[in-house]
């Protein structure tokens, strides 16, 4: 599929992936001085903050297509900054609390409409794929914004190996229940487990990701690890963390913040600064470590990708179906 450059994203901020690997080549080559400018010092710090990054890195990592130029946020911003609600309320409650989630081994059921269901090992699921590096916008419901360097598999790579039927029309996610290792489910904050749900065409969108990895590094506790959704058109509360079952649906499913507030949040929760919370406003949002007095940024429709995925909603009421 040819995946078109929306409009809202400056042709400047989409980096082919040849130019993105030499770039990050160059930047690491040149040691960019300090008195750098423009670009050139901006990525110097995103490289900077990247050699603070912990944890394993993920080998043979390729430059994937459709990345924003926009510098990522810093690996401090991206992993002390979350919203998990399994480890608390609070952002800081995440890399507080969520060491205490073990992650290997890992395991996910693949069940209902497909004719290859299962339990598979994680390292079953992701070691047939090739590792793609993907800089996403991340717009949360919240009202907030980061940039993050991701590394994952296409979901729909990995969703045809299971060979899901005509009869699969919507696909249900499901986060891991162990209250004695994620805190937050020891409260009836939400109905536990999370649970979320697709379309099958947004699931087999070239733009949704199943991720394993930020900044070329194995995916923090605290972001989700070992795998979470990336959904980059759709608000944060869609990209389910530390999921264990994938689940082939005929029937459109309940989503975990659908049933806590249909009022509030609906099944497709498509990023659109037309159609407020309501509790507050949704036209701009702040970007985080853009300093405490940084003015509020209009929001992009669809975070910005709305060349690539408008068409999905084509005779669809985005107020109706939020």
């Amino acid at each position: 599929m040819l995946i078109k450059r929306s409009p809202s994203i400056q042709p400047s901020e989409i980096t082919p992936e040849s130019v993105y690997l030499r770039r990050r080549e160059f930047l690491r080559a040149a040691g960019i001085a300090a008195g750098a400018i423009g670009s050139q010092a901006t990525w110097a710090r995103v490289l900077a903050d990247s050699e603070q990054a912990t944890g394993p890195r993920l080998p043979d990592v390729r430059p994937g297509p459709f990345s924003t130029e926009q510098a990522p946020n810093s690996w401090e911003d991206i992993t002390t900054y979350n919203n998990f609600y399994e480890f608390g309320t609070a952002k800081e409650d995440p890399a507080r609390y969520a060491g205490a989630l073990v992650t290997r081994p890992w395991t996910v059921t693949v069940a209902g409409e497909c004719d290859r269901p299962g339990s598979y090992a994680f390292e079953d699921l992701v070691r047939p794929h090739a590792l793609e590096e993907r800089v996403y916008r991340l717009r949360c419901v919240e009202a907030w914004s980061m940039v993050v360097p991701w590394v994952g598999v296409p979901l729909a790579e990995m969703l045809k190996r299971f060979e899901p039927n005509s009869q699969a029309r919507y696909v249900r996610f499901r986060t891991l229940l162990d209250p004695g290792q994620m805190r937050g489910q020891r409260r009836r904050v939400l109905d536990w487990p999370y649970a979320e749900g697709l379309r099958m065409d947004e699931a087999m969108h070239p733009l949704t990701l199943m991720a394993v990895g930020i900044y070329g590094r194995e995916l923090p506790n605290q972001n989700g690890a070992p795998l979470r959704l990336v959904v980059p058109w759709k608000y944060g509360f869609k990209s389910i963390k530390s999921i264990v079952s994938i689940e082939f649906v005929r029937e459109q499913p309940r989503t975990s913040w659908e049933l806590a507030a249909p009022h509030e949040y609906g099944f497709y929760a498509n990023v659109n600064p037309q159609v407020d919370h309501p509790r507050w406003s949704q036209a701009r949002e702040r970007a985080i470590g853009a300093g405490l007095f940084a003015p509020k940024q209009p929001t992009l429709m669809f975070n910005g990708y709305a060349d690539q995925v408008g068409d999905l909603y084509a005779g669809l009421d985005l107020r109706v179906n939020f």
